[in-house]
């Protein structure tokens, strides 16, 4: 199975719609969102093409695709209006003999999400910039932001196929990789 992992989309229609393209392209399975996805927030200015209800329109088109779990940004209002859940704080997944979680990344370094073992991999978003970095024995994976990444990195998302992480950015170049 082959997912598109991205993050801190920030209700951007405009790198709403290249998501999509990319995940076309890449004939994904399924899409991991890690987070806030329809509001740019009070710290953040806005992103190109900001038209949530735009964002809602597409993406409601992937429904049955989405696996999504809550951002800082993302609310009980939010989820009355899309119709696939992106209220869970979190999701675990089984890669090889380790777990994978999932969360937006908040909450991810406050002893709020369940422990992880050596080998097990932390897949989260929030900060915007991405990240491949081993923290006592769990690898820390961020795919970066789809509509405002911040520390020059790029405008992307990660996939999973098997047990490879590739970071691209929209024109499809790989930025990045990881094997376990």
């Amino acid at each position: 199975m082959k997912f598109l992992i991205a993050s801190d989309l920030h209700g951007s229609a405009f790198w709403c719609r290249k998501l999509l393209d990319a995940f076309a392209y890449e004939r994904a399975d399924r899409l991991l969102f890690l987070g806030d996805m329809l509001y740019h927030g009070p710290r953040n200015d806005l992103p190109d093409g900001y038209s949530p209800k735009q964002v809602i329109a597409m993406l409601s088109s992937l429904k049955g695709s989405i696996l999504c779990v809550r951002g800082n940004c993302d609310t009980e209002v939010d989820q009355m209006v899309l119709p696939f859940p992106i209220l869970a704080d979190y999701a675990m997944m089984p890669i090889g003999q380790h777990l994978m979680l999932l969360t937006h990344g908040h909450h991810a370094f406050d002893g709020q999400i369940p422990a992880l073992t050596d080998g097990d991999i932390l897949l989260y978003g929030h900060t915007h910039v991405p990240t491949c970095e081993l923290r006592n024995g769990v690898m820390h994976l961020n795919p970066g932001s789809v509509s405002l990444p911040k520390e020059d990195s790029w405008h992307g998302y990660m996939l999973l196929e098997g047990d490879e992480f590739i970071w691209k950015d929209f024109a499809g170049c790989t930025r990045m990789t990881y094997h376990p």
